[in-house]
């Protein structure tokens, strides 16, 4: 690439986006720069405070700003429930929509053995430990329908199994407005395994 080394350093440093590639990441530096210097400058302000500032939280290891997390401070919250899922984008999700009033457990990934994540790498060890401390009546377990989320999973329900602990999977299905004909034979297959009496 021609051009300024910065500009094409400031390139390749967007490109460490998801799903952001070189002529997406190029229309953003040049936007950046020639309309909006102002925002590209509390962008990085932002993103430097945020990297220095944010943590894991001590008990279900979702970002946060503080050693405990508000989900975990809040005594309002039914302690005995734990939601079990893959990123704290999940949690997010989850607080917008679902009304759920558990705590979280955010396993930062799925096991992926070829990648080298384990159980350790999840944290499964500190769950273990929280599952044996007498407080969880339920966990639910909502991680991604992909073969890797479906497997880490079974795992968490094996565990959960040892200790007299109930596992409960969120259901998987037809999208509400979804039509049959457009929807994949696994989300199909899901559907039916779960349907309920009407």
């Amino acid at each position: 690439m021609t051009g300024s080394s910065l500009i094409n350093r400031l390139i390749e440093s967007l490109r460490c986006l998801p799903s952001v590639g070189p002529k997406s990441a190029q229309r953003m530096a040049y936007h950046l720069l020639e309309h909006n210097r102002q925002g590209a400058s509390q962008l990085a302000h932002d993103l430097l405070e945020a990297i220095e500032q944010i943590g894991n939280c001590e008990q279900c290891r979702t970002l946060s700003e503080k050693t405990v997390c508000d989900i975990c401070n809040n005594r309002g919250r039914d302690q005995s429930v734990i939601c079990v899922v893959e990123s704290p984008a999940d949690v997010q999700v989850i607080e917008q929509v679902a009304g759920y009033r558990g705590v979280y457990f955010v396993l930062m990934g799925h096991l992926s053995p070829l990648d080298g994540v384990g159980p350790i790498e999840l944290g499964l060890d500190i769950l273990a430990k929280k599952l044996d401390a007498g407080i969880i009546t339920e966990l639910i377990l909502a991680t991604n329908p992909t073969v890797e989320g479906e497997a880490t999973a079974y795992y968490i329900a094996e565990m959960a199994s040892t200790r007299g602990i109930k596992a409960t999977r969120i259901a998987h299905g037809v999208p509400i407005g979804g039509e049959l004909e457009y929807v994949n034979s696994t989300t199909l297959s899901h559907a039916f395994n779960g349907r309920v009496e009407l």
